[in-house]
């Protein structure tokens, strides 16, 4: 059956559906030999010879879904032209080729997922399905109610307005403070850029849970496989069918997929003291 290029491709596992049109108009991926360039170019992958970068494309391989506790210190990428290490390096034993879900910058850690299916990445990434991310942010000075409720409100910046997150409270040192930020959207830097523009710098920001699910006492660089039950829980954040065909999310609507699936507002206060039932920032001043 014909399917779209940049669809077989991102099935493959071989990188997501934007990243393959990208390699299209590159002139990288060749079908039965020639050359094709045209973004909506379609193939059979059943009976069509396809190669990207040389490599030829296989959909037979088996669906893998990690997730690592990524460190500092490593790039969100397959490969970094500068150099730097890469959170491909820390998946020892892992054969088959996968990408993340997602990306945390350089200098951030925690929760990040990888796989090489691509329609599952491809959901849980759009904006469409709204998929809740938590941060645990350290903050320069100590976030106020008042900027609490600006940003859980929506700021303007260059890209245009963020969406409603919501903001809880942690602790707060003489010259910092923490915060847990919920939000439905990925866009760069992000959180970074919110908070900058309240005036309160990020010292140091971990995804502590997306979509629901939370590191679980996953050692930092350390992975693991996900669960069925897990794996099923995400296919329905990302309204993925066992068909492999995305649901109509129109049953609900945003503001009532946005409301669900954030925690509570912001709590009365800080707690002042180290012991904050989060272990990493009771550990990390």
């Amino acid at each position: 059956m014909l399917e779209r290029l940049q669809k077989i491709i991102s099935q493959a596992g071989i990188t997501s559906r934007r990243k393959a049109e990208e390699l299209i108009l590159l002139g990288l991926v060749e079908v039965n030999g020639k050359v094709v360039r045209t973004l909506g170019s379609k193939a059979d992958p059943e009976k069509d010879h396809i190669k990207v970068k040389g490599r030829l494309v296989r959909l037979d391989q088996p669906k893998v879904y990690l997730m690592l506790n990524k460190p500092r210190g490593y790039v969100t990428t397959l490969r970094d032209p500068e150099g730097r290490p890469t959170v491909i390096e820390l998946l020892e034993g892992v054969h088959q080729r996968v990408y993340p879900i997602g990306r945390l910058d350089f200098d951030a850690e925690g929760l990040l997922l990888l796989t090489n299916d691509g329609l599952f990445a491809e959901h849980l990434m759009h904006p469409r399905y709204e998929v809740p991310r938590t941060y645990l942010v350290k903050v320069k000075d100590c976030l106020e109610d008042q900027e609490i409720r600006r940003l859980e409100a929506g700021v303007l910046l260059s890209d245009g307005m963020t969406a409603p997150c919501r903001i809880k409270k942690v602790r707060k040192t003489t010259e910092n403070s923490w915060v847990e930020l919920t939000m439905h959207e990925g866009r760069n830097r992000e959180v970074k850029r919110m908070l900058k523009h309240a005036g309160h710098p990020v010292l140091k920001l971990k995804r502590i849970r997306f979509a629901g699910l939370g590191l679980s006492g996953l050692e930092v660089g350390e992975y693991r496989h996900l669960t069925g039950k897990e794996i099923g829980q995400l296919k329905a954040v990302g309204r993925i069918s066992k068909s492999g065909k995305n649901r109509n999310p129109s049953s609900m609507t945003v503001q009532d997929r946005s409301l669900a699936s954030l925690p509570p507002p912001v709590g009365p206060a800080y707690r002042t003291g180290r012991r904050t039932g989060i272990r990493q920032a009771a550990r990390t001043r």
